[in-house]
């Protein structure tokens, strides 16, 4: 085989063209905010990941340049630049402006790919207002520029080069993004995870835009066991080290990690060609099969569930486990245009063969983790069905009072749930002025007293005796339930508010508040979150005020411009007052800063990343202390303070 492979202009197959593009981005790339701004990134970095799957890119380097432009550079094969028989055309210019053209759709060019639909490097073209592209190729090097995806001159050579790759440089185009801002957090959080999920690959991110080079680095020797390692760092292992699998199986390749901790959680994250499939799908469904035949089967023969006098579920193997599961299939058929679930049935019957064949001989030959397990699961089925009557008495009609609904819930007037939000308030003294100063008519307030429980390091069935947490269950009208795998679901259809604020005081306690009711929610009802149901109330942190005239600032850098504006140049003549806590506002300053829709801020709150946001909960609020404290001691320099 040469160098290249049998890559080349042949392979691209040209389907359509890209005017569609423009006109409607969001059925491309999602959305034209912030996160559809960095699924541009996500189209480029995928053509260099599938190099690295077809065995050919080593290092991936992203950088973001001043201007907010982004250059993606990899050292594969290199795009082709020969002609295109059909279109007569240089195959790059081919695959930067047709759309669903790619060597993708060529099964000799990539065994797998993560780009399904094939419209990555055109899209991101069409949307840009600049590009250009770079060829390191058989000995040469050949650029093309675009504009707004036009090509603004034919291919061409423009020096000579000993390496090989493809770099790409583009610039979002004003005209459809929101916003041109790149994150380096969220670049840095989604690198890290590709450099898991694919061992030996090593990837740079750089940030050039401010006075000094940001700089990160990825690389993953041990691949999937060093992902689960990350993810349990603020949890106690129950086995020594992670139980790997791979398999191969009709060219379905099969990786998977799993680690057993002694909290209760189920972590499990599922992957489709280094796709995130955050619904699961066969794949998990193959996996969970073999999960619970092996270990019910291991435990029924040695006695072990019998003396329990338990009876197990599906679900009580699962407590406790943290994994990756991550397969490469040639021909993936997705459920939906989020690729958020597998659909390949045959996939259901192969990872569950590779499971169940490699967690036999795991069992066999380590029988004091294997005992460790088992005794595990019989404590999480004692617990659950402690935690099953205890979410039975929350979710009974009338069970708190007469109504059904909280005492202490301030109900709104409206019955449309898309027209209504409840603000889950911090304290019995802010919750009286929120109810003095909200909308009764599409407005709800449900006072917390205090600390709600921390459930990351709760046992379920304590979750559903705390009262914060019951009045929680019951004001949102939300219910959990079992479906057929025995995995516990959230039933949404019920709910009566379509935003939920929360609202805590802007001081460290008020912080701490607002992680607790987060952690929650994350934890129990995630599906608010994903349905985008979630946000934070941003109260404003100063009232600065001169004579009749004053104004809020939220933040130390707003409080001294508006000291500067109202004081003229003269700090000492104005009167600043900052509000430690919701309570020193009156209900009119509440309802005008932090309740009224038309000049309130709030924050959605967003799963960008599944993996990392279950790594922080468990760091930040689990049992390890020493994880936590080196996360706070790095982290400290970011936090902001303002006094």
């Amino acid at each position: 085989m040469s160098q290249q492979g049998d890559y080349s202009a042949s392979s691209i197959q040209a389907l359509e063209g890209l005017e569609a593009v423009r006109k409607r981005p969001g059925m491309y790339i999602g959305s034209t905010d912030e996160k559809g701004l960095h699924h541009l990134v996500w189209e480029v970095i995928d053509n260099s990941i599938d190099e690295h799957l077809a065995g050919y890119c080593t290092h991936i380097e992203v950088t973001i340049l001043k201007d907010n432009m982004v250059k993606v550079s990899d050292n594969g094969r290199g795009i082709p630049v020969d002609l295109h028989e059909k279109l007569q055309k240089s195959a790059l210019e081919v695959v930067m402006t047709v759309l669903h053209a790619g060597g993708k759709f060529d099964k000799d060019s990539y065994k797998v790919s993560g780009g399904l639909h094939g419209v990555g490097v055109s899209c991101v073209n069409a949307l840009s207002a600049y590009v250009k592209a770079e060829v390191f190729r058989d000995g040469k090097i050949y650029m093309q520029e675009y504009e707004r995806g036009k090509p603004k001159a034919d291919v061409k050579q423009i020096g000579e080069t000993k390496g090989r790759g493809t770099t790409i440089t583009f610039q979002p185009d004003s005209e459809i993004f929101e916003t041109l801002d790149f994150k380096f957090e969220t670049l840095e959080e989604r690198l890290k995870e590709l450099s898991f999920l694919n061992s030996g690959l090593h990837i740079y991110l750089k940030d050039e835009r401010g006075e000094t080079v940001k700089e990160k680095f990825f690389f993953s020797e041990g691949g999937l066991m060093e992902f689960v390692q990350y993810l349990d760092l603020g949890r106690t292992p129950l086995i020594e080290k992670p139980i790997m699998i791979k398999g191969k199986e009709d060219n379905v390749e099969v990786e998977i990690a799993i680690q057993y901790n002694i909290g209760f959680q189920e972590n499990l994250f599922s992957y489709v060609n280094n796709i995130h499939t955050r619904d699961g799908g066969t794949h998990v469904s193959g996996f969970r099969r073999a999960l619970v035949r092996v270990f019910k089967q291991y435990g029924d023969d040695n006695g072990s569930f019998a003396k329990s006098k338990i009876e197990i579920s599906g679900e009580d193997f699962r407590e406790g486990l943290t994994g990756i599961v991550s397969v490469k299939v040639p021909e993936p058929q997705f459920k939906g245009q989020t690729k958020g679930e597998l659909g390949n049935s045959e996939v259901v019957g192969i990872v569950s063969r590779i499971t169940g064949e490699a967690l036999s001989a795991y069992l066999e030959e380590n029988p004091k983790e294997a005992r460790r397990i088992v005794d595990k699961v019989i404590l999480a089925a004692t617990a659950r069905e402690a935690a099953r009557k205890a979410r039975d008495l929350v979710q009974r009609k009338n069970v708190l009072t007469g109504g059904g609904l909280p005492g202490k819930l301030a109900d709104c007037s409206s019955r449309s749930a898309a027209d209504s939000e409840i603000y889950l308030v911090e304290g019995d003294s802010a919750g009286g002025t929120a109810k003095q100063g909200r909308n009764r008519m599409f407005q709800a307030i449900l006072p917390l007293r205090g600390k709600i429980l921390n459930v990351e390091k709760a046992l379920e069935y304590r979750i559903y005796e705390n009262e914060e947490i019951k009045n929680i269950f019951t004001a949102l009208g939300v219910h959990i339930f079992e479906n057929e795998d025995g995995e516990r679901k959230l039933n949404i259809e019920k709910l009566r508010y379509h935003k939920i604020v929360i609202m805590c005081d802007a001081d460290v306690d008020g912080s701490h508040i607002t992680t607790l009711i987060l952690t929650f929610f994350y934890r129990y009802m995630n599906e608010l979150i994903l349905n985008g149901h979630l946000y934070i109330a941003r109260p404003p942190l100063y009232l600065v005020k001169k004579g009749k005239e004053s104004k809020y600032a939220w933040n130390e850098k707003e409080r001294k411009e508006i000291t500067l504006e109202l004081g003229k140049g003269k700090e000492d003549s104005v009167h600043i007052q900052r509000y430690k806590g919701l309570g020193e506002m009156n209900a009119e300053q509440l309802w005008e800063t932090t309740m009224d829709p038309a000049t309130r801020i709030l924050t959605q709150v967003t799963i960008e990343n599944a993996a990392d946001a279950s790594y922080y909960f468990s760091i930040l609020m689990g049992d390890d202390v020493p994880p936590r404290r080196a996360f706070i001691e790095t982290h400290a320099i970011y936090a902001k303070i303002d006094v």
